[in-house]
């Protein structure tokens, strides 16, 4: 088999991202609509160039696909909370999501011993939960009815 693979190209993201970052959040479908200020709050802090939030974009073919976002834990030593990770429906699967964790753990070394990703338990985030087990992290707790009735919590760490 012949062919080339493309790797999408990683930047800090910056204010004027805003709206395309909104427009993936949203378009990802599994983010409750009084979720998506709070993604945005987080990704605001980042590019104001908060010491809470760093935050990195996937481009294809010159246009944000993805982004994520991270940060230290308030009040631990080596933890890091991957905050918000989403990949435009359009190019989940094509290796846009690994490339953002994997710049994300690249950037910790040194500085993190652990990273937390909290994600829903409902049935339309298993391929989200799928893809964190795929890279290397384990659920450690769950906790029922987290979010909203029938909405558990579940908790994933990734030691460096």
């Amino acid at each position: 088999m012949s062919g080339t693979i493309t790797l999408p190209s990683l930047r800090y993201l910056t204010a004027a991202d805003r709206s395309r970052v909104e427009e993936i959040s949203r378009a990802v479908g599994v983010f409750h609509a009084d979720e998506i200020p709070v993604a945005l709050e987080v990704f605001d802090g980042a590019v104001a160039g908060s010491p809470d939030y760093l935050a990195l974009g996937a481009e294809h073919a010159g246009r944000l696909a993805g982004w994520i976002c991270w940060g230290p834990t308030p009040c631990t030593l080596g933890t890091y909370d991957l905050y918000w990770m989403a990949v435009d429906p359009a190019h989940q699967g094509s290796g846009l999501g690994t490339a953002l964790v994997a710049a994300m753990e690249r950037s910790l070394p040194g500085v993190a011993r652990l990273v937390v990703v909290e994600t829903a338990g409902r049935a339309d985030y298993a391929a989200t939960r799928a893809f964190y087990e795929a890279r290397g992290y384990r659920a450690v707790s769950r906790i029922p009815d987290f979010y909203a009735p029938g909405d558990d919590q579940v908790v994933y760490v990734k030691y460096l």
